[in-house]
């Protein structure tokens, strides 16, 4: 029997709309633009202009790492070190800024540091077989050491001679008045999507997050891109430090406390699986988003504060209770 064009179109279109709502990222994106309307209606504050602004430049530093920390995951590991890097970069700025070097040298010096971290987890999980979890939660504490260690515990708020420099840099608002850290995040989610959807390197890590041991049999150079997908990791902290830096216009050692929490609930919540396999650019961007309306919202409504963690916690038990059925969807 043959088969209609009709037929076909109308297949092509159940089989898009079904991929489309076993998407978690669709339904963390309606989430998101329903919790937007919620609070625009709720609220007199929420929809102005100076709110907008601050949402879009707030979340633009989690969503950042989290772009890094999507390739990690994806392999099926994690990288608990994320927010200590990002202090520990932070503070190598502007310590090399304060010396009276430039914003270039202090740039230099603190990718460097980033990657350096970056390298020494992916070697001891890659090559020496620690596991992830242990490795970067014990670079999560000597980042953090080498970072009082580095100002001797102060605050530095002092960047030497391209001081306005650093400032316009992560405070500015250089294109139709977006700014700056929203255009860097687009960018990099750019860049992110692209490595992961059109390289050979993207297609290694799925590889490697789907099946290691197959991986490895293919021929896949599993232990040089673990290596590689942890110093993308710190790198994309390291960013995010320079950039929160510029923006806060000082840097102490508590910068950055807690934040690995958010990135990963961010990278969960955007539909990657903690044992690897998937993550997507945009789920890491709508994630953050999410969590960033959520700690927004709190304030707007009258709530404590202290409920935040208790959302952000729901929220990550829904994603994974989401995938969850998704998978027993499947093996059916």
């Amino acid at each position: 029997m043959a088969v209609t064009l009709d037929q076909t179109i109308a297949q092509k279109q159940h089989t898009f709309l079904s991929r489309l709502f076993s998407n978690q990222t669709f339904w963390v994106v309606i989430a998101v633009v329903l919790a937007c309307l919620f609070l625009s209606f709720a609220t007199d504050s929420f929809a102005t202009s100076k709110n907008i602004f601050n949402i879009t430049r707030n979340v633009t530093f989690v969503a950042i790492i989290a772009l890094g920390m999507t390739f990690v995951i994806i392999t099926g590991g994690i990288d608990l070190s994320v927010g200590s890097v990002l202090c520990l970069c932070s503070m190598i700025l502007a310590v090399t800024m304060h010396a009276g070097y430039s914003i270039e040298i202090g740039i230099l010096a603190s990718i460097a540091t980033a990657l350096a971290v970056g390298a020494f987890n992916g070697v001891l999980i890659a090559y020496l077989g620690f596991p992830p979890f242990v490795v970067t939660l014990g670079v999560l504490s000597v980042a953090r050491s080498l970072a009082m260690v580095a100002s001797n515990n102060t605050v530095v708020f002092q960047f030497g001679p391209d001081h306005q420099k650093l400032l316009a840099l992560g405070g500015g608002a250089w294109l139709f008045g977006i700014a700056n850290p929203v255009l860097y995040m687009i960018i990099l989610a750019l860049i992110t999507g692209f490595i992961l959807r059109w390289t050979k390197f993207g297609r290694h890590i799925f590889a490697i997050g789907g099946n290691e041991h197959a991986a490895t049999l293919t021929g896949v150079p599993v232990k040089q891109i673990k290596v590689a997908v942890y110093m993308i990791s710190a790198l994309s902290a390291g960013i995010a430090g320079i950039i929160q830096t510029g923006w806060l216009g000082a840097v102490t050692t508590n910068l950055g406390t807690g934040m690995e929490l958010q990135v990963i609930a961010a990278t969960v919540i955007g539909g990657a699986n903690l044992a690897g396999g998937v993550g997507t650019a945009l789920g890491a961007i709508v994630g953050a988003a999410l969590i960033e309306v959520i700690r927004n919202s709190l304030g707007l409504l009258g709530i404590n504060a202290f409920w935040q963690g208790t959302f952000i916690g729901g929220a990550i038990i829904l994603a994974v209770l989401f995938d969850r059925i998704r998978n027993f969807r499947r093996s059916d």
